[in-house]
């Protein structure tokens, strides 16, 4: 559909299926206006270290009947190519000149453009919105991230375009910090708009090349998945150490009475990840299933249905607590959270989340639907957030010293609050034990 009498533009930058999801869910639900008013493009951008290598989103399974919502797709690797889509900006002396371009290669005319984009601290978003310099701007939470501060400080021509925060009620009743410090409110995309979302996309799985898998994943009778998210890409654990993470989710959930398990491991895992899982569940009498091929994990929530989910602090979790209200567990969190440098790391605050809401599958707790309402909640994740990007959000330093000051000496939340970092903030917590 062709741009004419400037009919405005709304383009919708994603870089997973999952934020693909979140974005349709928000369109379905009428957060972007009515059909027809608008003429809205799907730009799709794969940010992988080599995307050349990495599973292409578009081979996805229920990537088409999410595309279809929109007029057209886009390719932002395409457009930038050489150049890497998480690196590369345009010099601010050529962003005319990219616009021009972009207008001309995407058919856009003179349209006004509206942004509606994911991660907007870093590139591709931040290039996109760099070059149309002029459009108002729309962001949309893929995960736990948006519960935390804003990863670095905006230019203010930036940070004035930007209307809103989209998210998913991951953990109803808390509400995201993200771009709060330049007045940006949030706004929820219905849990029942992405509902339908992923039954769609659950639904395209039985007409598609991996429908085998579930079917035979179903066939096996599994109660429990675990989820892969290979930390060793991200330099926190190592090969053997996530290997290990592994074992210990089978293991725990082989010790809560499962005997049929399901590993999801991550789309970029190596290959040979789950030899040491096959090991165990040899060891321990469990039947596994490995499904590697490219299906969100939602997807197998709605297919199959377990009874238990376990991972270490992936977003996967807490999706299948709120909308599929299946227990979960963690395994690991806690190793990962005392690793992760530097303290401000986008990973913290859901690492700290799941943390404080998940149970620990190798403690005493079982596992459980997380009670999001707990008190206490809330005034963790708003003091880790200061305590992340004090400079962002000055008007927290004495809730957060109050927090401390009560809880600072806590086993249970003394590990979110490293001595060092408090020193270096000038906060003070109680002596620990």
């Amino acid at each position: 559909m062709p741009t004419t009498d400037r009919t405005r533009v709304q383009i919708f930058q994603v870089s997973t299926l999952y934020g693909a999801a979140t974005a349709a869910a928000a369109v379905d639900a009428g957060l972007f206006g009515a059909p027809g008013e608008a003429r809205r493009l799907l730009l799709v951008s794969n940010n992988a270290e080599i995307p050349e290598t990495a599973v292409r989103l578009e081979t996805m399974t229920g990537y088409e009947r999410v595309a279809a919502r929109f007029d057209g797709v886009l390719d932002w690797n395409e457009a930038v190519h050489p150049h890497h889509p998480g690196t590369w900006a345009p010099r601010p002396e050529e962003t005319p000149l990219w616009q021009r371009v972009l207008r001309t290669a995407w058919d856009l005319d003179d349209a006004p453009v509206e942004l509606v984009v994911e991660s907007i601290q870093v590139n591709p978003a931040k290039a996109l919105a760099a070059v149309f310099a002029e459009s108002s701007v729309h962001v949309y939470a893929d995960g736990l991230m948006s519960y935390g501060p804003t990863r670095d400080e905006l230019p203010q021509s930036l940070a004035c375009r930007i209307r809103r925060v989209l998210h998913l009620d991951l953990v109803p009743g808390l509400r995201p910090l993200l771009l709060t410090e330049y007045g940006v409110g949030a706004e929820l995309v219905p849990d029942e708009a992405f509902r339908a979302v992923l039954r769609e996309i659950a639904g395209a799985s039985r007409d598609s090349a991996e429908d085998a898998a579930l079917t035979a994943a179903a066939a096996a009778a599994p109660t429990a998945l675990l989820l892969g998210q290979y930390l060793a890409a991200l330099g926190i654990l190592t090969v053997e150490e996530e290997e290990d993470l592994h074992v210990r989710m089978l293991r725990g959930a082989a010790a809560v009475g499962h005997r049929s398990v399901v590993f999801k491991p991550h789309p970029t895992a190596p290959a040979g990840y789950s030899t040491a899982l096959h090991e165990e569940a040899a060891r321990t009498g469990v039947r596994l299933t490995v499904l590697d091929g490219p299906l969100l994990a939602e997807t197998y929530y709605e297919r199959c249905r377990p009874g238990l989910v376990v991972g270490c602090f992936s977003t996967a979790m807490l999706t299948a607590a709120h909308y599929f209200g299946v227990p979960v567990a963690r395994v690991g969190t806690r190793t990962v959270l005392e690793r992760l440098t530097p303290y401000e790391n986008s990973n913290r605050v859901p690492l700290t989340l799941v943390d404080h809401l998940v149970p620990d599958l190798e403690g005493d707790a079982p596992p459980a639907v997380p009670d999001t309402t707990r008190a206490g909640l809330a005034p963790l994740v708003r003091a880790v957030g200061h305590c992340m990007r004090p400079s962002a959000h000055p008007g927290l330093r004495e809730e957060t010293a109050a927090y401390l000051a009560a809880h600072g000496s806590d086993p249970d939340l003394a590990h979110h609050f490293p001595a060092e970092r408090l020193a270096e903030l000038g906060l003070r917590a109680p002596a620990r034990a």
